[in-house]
This record gives structure tokens, sequence and C-alpha cells, in this order.
């Protein structure tokens, strides 16, 4: 079991990760997950509303002190940049600890929790502040819509000042600077969904691959920093596990 390891991507933009609260030995397995998961902290342009934008954020558990570590750090960036902080939901799985990190901010006017509409009855934690694809978001992203997948709203942001994307669900990372699309078993179960997810969810990530992007920076596996457009072409042409 790792622990928590915090990298910075660019200027003003770091990953760190943290374990997933809800993993057990079960999920890892070839259509499951990792137990740590990548979150991102993304400091805004000077003349934005808000100064610091986090991404699905997780904390580590207390236990080790690395817990006290990230919440030192961000306290102090959120004091040296003196503007709102930002927490963006990527789906409705992804609210986790955001209650935790709105407490945490919310003394500062402003901060807020940003979650996708589509999937407003699903949310247990407060959301401040909804948004539907193509919105624009906090930190200069923009949203843009998933489909077919188990969580309704699913959204990959969107950062072109940084030629980057920040991904929930869609893609998870390869390793060797490559991508694969969520597999079918992260569709529902019904029969319906999963011939959804055959007829659309590829298709709703096509433009993506379009896109003028170096990196993708994933919450599952690890993030794609360069050839970012390619790497997303390229998992979008292979076939998934058990889509025949």
């Amino acid at each position: 079991m790792g622990g928590m390891e915090v990298r910075q991507l660019g200027p003003g933009l770091w990953r760190w990760t943290a374990p997933h609260p809800d993993w057990t030995e079960a999920a890892d397995r070839p259509d499951g997950w990792d137990r740590m998961v990548g979150c991102v902290y993304l400091e805004a342009p000077a003349d934005a509303r808000e100064g610091i934008v986090l991404i699905d954020p997780l904390s580590p558990p207390a236990a080790g002190g690395e817990a006290g570590r990230l919440w030192e750090a961000l306290d102090r960036d959120v004091a040296r940049i003196g503007k709102p902080v930002a927490i963006l939901l990527g789906n409705h799985f992804h609210q986790r600890q955001a209650q935790q990190f709105l407490d945490r901010f919310r003394s500062r006017p402003d901060a807020a929790v940003w979650a996708p509409e589509q999937a407003k009855n699903l949310f247990t934690c407060e959301i401040t502040r909804w948004f539907k694809p193509g919105d624009p978001l906090p930190g200069g992203l923009t949203a843009h819509g998933v489909e077919a997948l188990e969580c309704p709203g699913e959204t990959v942001f969107h950062a072109p000042a940084r030629r980057a994307l920040f991904c929930a669900d869609a893609f998870l990372g390869a390793g060797d600077g490559r991508l694969r699309v969520a597999p079918l078993s992260w569709a529902a179960k019904d029969a319906a969904s999963r011939e959804r997810y055959r007829q659309d969810f590829r298709r709703s990530l096509r433009p993506l691959g379009e896109l003028d992007i170096e990196a993708v920076i994933v919450s599952h596996g690890e993030p794609v920093l360069t050839g970012g457009a390619a790497a997303i072409r390229e998992a979008l042409a292979s076939p998934g596990r058990g889509e025949s």
C-alpha cells in the first residue's frame, strides 16, 4: 500500500494521491480501480474570481501525518492567494470528502462546491453551484459531458489555457503515456444501459481527441503529460473489455 504522492505538473498545478475510501481488494482487478486515486490542485488565473480549484479532492488518513501536511499546505496557499476556493466534482461518486473540504475553507466568502446538474438527486453533500455541459467553470475550465457510464453527469474538465483535461472516470491511466476507456462494467448493469454504453460512450468522448491538449490528468492510474490528444484517439480505437 503506497502513501500519498504529491507531484507538480506545471505552474500552480499539482496532483496528489490518497486512498479511495471504498476500496477493497476485490476492486484490484482489470476492470476495477487501484487503491490510490488522484486529486488536483489548480491555481486560477490572477484575474479570476476564485483563487484555487480543487478537483475531486481526498485527504489521506490522519494516521501517519500525511493528512496534516496536506491541510497545512492547502491552508498556506489559500491564505497566500486570498480568494475563494472552488471544489469541482466530476461525478456523484467523487463527492467522497467534498463536504470536509468545503467546511475547511468556507470561512473564505464564496467558497463553493460545483457539481453536475444531471446528477442532482444523487449528491448527499452540500452543493452550492450546479453546472451543465458546456458551462464555464472556475479556473478557466469548461465542462464536457460524458454519456452512458453508471454516473449521470459524468464530466471531463477542459482547461484550454493549460492544454489539459481532468477526468473523473471516463479515462483511466494505462501507464507509459497511454490511456484506456472506462470498461463496460462501469456502466449501469441493466441491458439497456449496457447497450447505451456500446452505442454512446465512445461517441461522446471522440471530440476530446480533437482538442489542442497535451495532458490528460486522470483519477485512476498514471496521468498522461504529453501527447494527450493522440492517447485519447488511441484509447478510443482500442477494443474495450467485455464490449463484444
